[in-house]
């Protein structure tokens, strides 16, 4: 009996572990004035200046300040950025640090002819890192597989997304060209 209960607290213990709700990978005040929404894919190397050139000056005026939040959504265009979206959101407590490192070491892990070598630089990355992910488990999951192509989904069909990165600022698609100085301007007309 003692058995049975143990193998039955075990089990829905995992059941509701691996039914959590995923989350958005959010930075900022969750009720900022200004919500900047990010439509990215992983390999997107236009994504990757986004994050490395224009985020932290962003991050230090604005979401820092507490007068924006950036939401990040997947928006992935092949295969390994479907791929890295699910290990970034696997890991609820690091998904912030798991995307930028992503984006920061672009090249480090996007190479390989196939996919199983795409997945095998991707796995390799993430341990030398320092993550602790079930990569396996990540990649198969599911929930979290569903909730990165929604995030597409719903971006071609809300925003008319079709190219990354896509900024939306307080529900309005930005048109400009993305750079700092281009983003300010409009952040600043919502102050």
């Amino acid at each position: 009996m003692k058995k049975i209960f143990i193998i039955l607290i075990l089990f829905f213990g995992l059941e509701t572990h691996m039914n959590a709700e995923i989350k958005r990978i959010i930075s900022g005040n969750k009720n900022a004035k200004i919500t900047i929404i990010a439509y990215e894919s992983l390999t997107c190397s236009h994504c990757a200046d986004f994050h490395n050139d224009v985020y932290p000056q962003l991050k230090k005026d604005y979401i820092d300040t507490g007068l924006a939040k950036i939401e990040f959504r997947h928006f992935p265009l092949d295969i390994a950025a479907f791929n890295a979206s699910k290990i970034s959101q696997c890991k609820q407590d690091q998904s912030l640090e798991i995307l930028e490192s992503l984006y920061s070491n672009q090249q480090a892990w996007v190479k390989g002819n196939t996919v199983e070598e795409l997945n095998e630089n991707l796995k390799r990355f993430i341990k030398k890192e320092g993550f602790k992910v079930d990569f396996e488990k990540c990649i198969i999951n599911k929930e979290i597989e569903d909730f990165v192509l929604n995030d597409r989904i719903e971006g071609t069909k809300n925003f008319k997304i079709n190219a990354t990165p896509t900024i939306i600022i307080n529900n309005e698609k930005f048109e400009k060209s993305l750079n700092y100085k281009n983003l300010k301007k409009s952040l600043e007309k919502l102050i």
